[in-house]
């Protein structure tokens, strides 16, 4: 058992940054030589400058340290157990911008050159001597596999873009191994093959600037390449897994827009599955959330077996203060998970792998049982003849583990195969000539089962149970009452709930529509269209005398002002009609409501709730906006409607004014200040007295007040019009 190794790296200040700033340093344990390699990693508290923390690792390398040092230092130790079949696994963490991908890729000239490189390098070395030492019996074959993890999806990096699916490639469990089913394996024979296959999958590779990062990795990137050593018949697998981890962010500090947000949150949330991982581990929990996360459930910490090293990188200035203690806990609690460092076992070439030794040929395969229509096997008695008499039985086998001492006399047990679990049927018994019961039972229960129960015992007690069965029932059922008359209030009620769902009702809501629609066009002054809303509501309450005294009092408002011309024959004929109409209801619906009381209160007015006006359209389609005055100078409607009525007829605005109007055209009269194209087909409508009206009745305008009574035209519209003809 050992634990992951966790190397610290400090990295390199940047242009920006000067020495002021760096707050990381690396020392030396206590008591240790100052030529050994850094162990500790030194820190100042965030809240108190003067406290400082330390951390200690199994080394720490400070922003001097090379790529050459690093990793032969700590990366080609592991080669040796690689090539001896332990499986290793290196992964860089750390916040973004501390330089893992440069750690872990590095770059271009041989100077500069990552740990991935290095490790493959060196492998290729170790492999032509693995071979040349063994004179050529021993085979070393390389295969290189490469993908990423972006938002929680993997796609392969050998492969095109274009060839990509949306969902990606899943991930299956193969004898405690995650694999990613239908990834890209190429075996690579020397070191310019995989240079060539790496930098083609660097470029498919979801990289991206930020504020921190100009090439920030967007995704998580994990190399595996396996080793093969071929000796005869024998072969040992080993897997060397590179893990370049996407660094946690800040979107405060990156300014990330939509899409960089989408990214960074789905790494900030699978390296918090990471940490939750880490903290369950050292916790020791039971329930470790691997699952939570792709990324944890192909690193799998504390499941895998072999030599695991994580490369934590750091940032030595100020403005990471608190990302770089959260890494530092983070490594501290990482050091302290135990890993089994297990070899893999070599297989034969061509063979399957070894079976256990309960799957050898000594274990018989149970056969299989018949069906049987019946579970009990209620025909054991026809089998054997009765000797414990008539004594009642049980027809089903409690299973039990207990062995039983002794057996009755000539049914010794037949001797069957151990087995390690109680669970297992016993093997299927040749002699007797009944089908395999479904448990297990002995053979002296079998055969009391078959003495102590007969075809006549089995028919008497199902007999007696289901006449107890009857028995019970008819006592717990209630004794049912005759059913009780329906009066005649219930009946007429119901009578009357019926016709008010059928609609044979009389036409109460109607009737109330047309008189709130009456009301209406009372307030708005268009006594006509009142008149023959209240004569049609008439018609469904013809005993209101209310009702009747407001039509009598419109209809000799009506007769008054058709007197000055207002009201044209048209309107006199329809008025009549609807009084005829009305009438003529009247005496239809006189013999419906006998029996009925009057369907409206006297105080009806009083009751209705008004309307808005702003939802209701005139007949005229001119749409009626009410104003709210406040207490002003201005003068009021009255005393404007005053002032137009008094204004003189014989100015030439006046009769400008009114020649306009009495033309009738539609045109001239929409140009009019305050008059639309549907105010100038109403007042053209109004003038002409209808469509049904001949052409020959005409009403003519002889003064403003006259014109101010037209159909949605008041006193403001007249002084609108007027005060517009200001330059005539």
């Amino acid at each position: 058992m050992g634990g992951i190794r966790v190397v610290a790296r400090i990295r390199p200040q940047q242009g920006s940054e000067s020495d002021k700033e760096c707050i990381v340093s690396a020392t030396n344990a206590y008591g240790e030589d100052s030529s050994h390699q850094p162990k500790v990693v030194c820190i100042p508290s965030f809240k108190n400058p003067n406290e400082v923390y330390s951390f200690q690792f199994s080394s720490v390398y400070d922003q001097h340290s090379t790529q050459q040092t690093i990793f032969e230092n700590e990366i080609a130790p592991t080669i040796k157990h690689l090539f001896n079949g332990f499986d290793v696994t290196i992964f860089a963490y750390g916040v973004t911008g501390t330089g893992k991908t440069h750690t872990m890729r590095g770059g271009k000239s041989l100077a500069d050159r990552g740990i991935i490189p290095r490790l493959l390098s060196s492998s290729y070395r170790r492999a032509r001597k693995v071979e040349k030492d063994s004179a050529g019996q021993t085979n070393v074959g390389i295969t290189l596999s490469y993908y990423e993890i972006y938002n929680d999806k993997v796609f392969d990096l050998l492969e095109a873009p274009e060839k990509r699916t949306l969902a990606g490639l899943q991930l299956r469990d193969n004898g405690g191994k995650t694999v990613v089913v239908g990834l890209t394996e190429r075996p690579c024979e020397s070191l310019k093959e995989f240079e060539k296959l790496y930098d083609q999958a660097n470029v498919n590779r979801s990289t991206s600037a930020t504020k921190l990062n100009a090439h920030s990795s967007r995704s998580h990137a994990i190399l595996c390449f396996k080793v093969t050593l071929t000796t005869g018949d024998d072969v040992r697998v080993s897997t060397a897994s590179a893990i370049d981890l996407a660094g946690s962010e800040d979107n405060r500090r990156t300014d990330n827009g939509k899409d960089r947000l989408i990214e960074s949150a789905s790494i900030n949330k699978s390296l918090f599955v990471l940490a939750k991982c880490v903290e369950a581990i050292s916790q020791q929990q039971t329930r470790i959330p691997y699952r939570e996360s792709k990324m944890t459930r192909i690193l799998s910490l504390g499941q895998n077996n072999g030599l695991t090293v994580m490369v934590l990188n750091l940032a030595p200035t100020r403005s990471y203060h608190l990302d770089t203690i959260s890494s530092l806990n983070f490594a501290n609690r990482t050091k302290k998970i135990e890993m089994r460092e297990v070899e893999n076992e070599p297989f034969t070439k061509g063979c399957a792998k070894g079976m256990p030794a309960s799957a050898g040929s000594s274990m018989q395969r149970q056969p299989l049982r018949p069906l049987s229509s019946t579970v009990h096997n209620t025909t054991i008695g026809t089998k054997r003849p009765s000797q414990q008499g008539n004594k009642p039985s049980k027809a089903f086998a409690v299973y039990t583990d207990r062995s039983r001492g002794s057996f009755a006399a000539g049914n010794k047990p037949r001797e069957t195969t151990n087995r390690s679990s109680p669970r297992k049927h016993s093997l299927e018994i040749e002699s007797t000539g009944f089908n395999r019961p479904a448990k297990r039972r002995s053979p002296d229960r079998i055969h009391k089962l078959s003495e102590g129960i007969s075809k006549e015992t089995i028919e008497d007690l199902v007999e007696k149970k289901v006449a107890d069965i009857l028995a019970a029932r008819a006592l717990d059922k209630a004794p049912a009452g005759p059913v009780p008359g329906i009066s005649q209030e219930v009946q007429r009620r119901l009578d009357q709930l019926e016709q008010k769902i059928d609609g044979q009702e009389d036409g109460r809501e109607q009737g109330l529509t047309f008189l709130l629609m009456a009301k209406q066009h009372s307030v708005r002054g268009e006594d006509k269209s009142a008149l023959r809303m209240f004569l049609l509501a008439k018609q469904y309450f013809p005993e209101n005398a209310r009702l009747t005294t407001k039509i009598r009092r419109l209809e000799s408002k009506l007769k008054d002002s058709s007197a000055e011309g207002i009201m044209s024959s048209n309107d006199a004929q329809q008025l009549t009609r609807l009084n005829e109409k009305s009438a003529s209801g009247q005496e239809g619906k006189e013999s419906q409501r006998r029996g009925h009381k009057s369907a409206v209160d006297d105080d009806y007015e009083d009751e209705i709730r008004p309307v808005n006006d702003d939802d209701y359209v005139s007949d005229d389609s001119f749409r009626y906006r009410p104003t709210i005055h406040k207490a002003s100078s201005k003068p009021s409607a009255r005393s404007t409607q005053q002032a137009v009525c008094n204004s003189p007829l014989d100015t030439p605005r006046t009769k400008r004014l009114l020649s306009i109007v009495n033309s009738r055209d539609v045109r001239q009269i929409r140009l009019l200040q305050g008059v639309g194209a549907k105010r100038a087909e109403a007042m053209v409508e109004a003038l002409c007295g209808g469509e049904d009206v001949d052409s020959s009745c005409h009403v003519v305008i002889h003064s403003l007040a006259h014109l101010g009574h037209l159909r949605g035209v008041g006193a403001k519209t007249v002084e609108k019009m007027r005060s517009g003809l200001a330059g005539v």
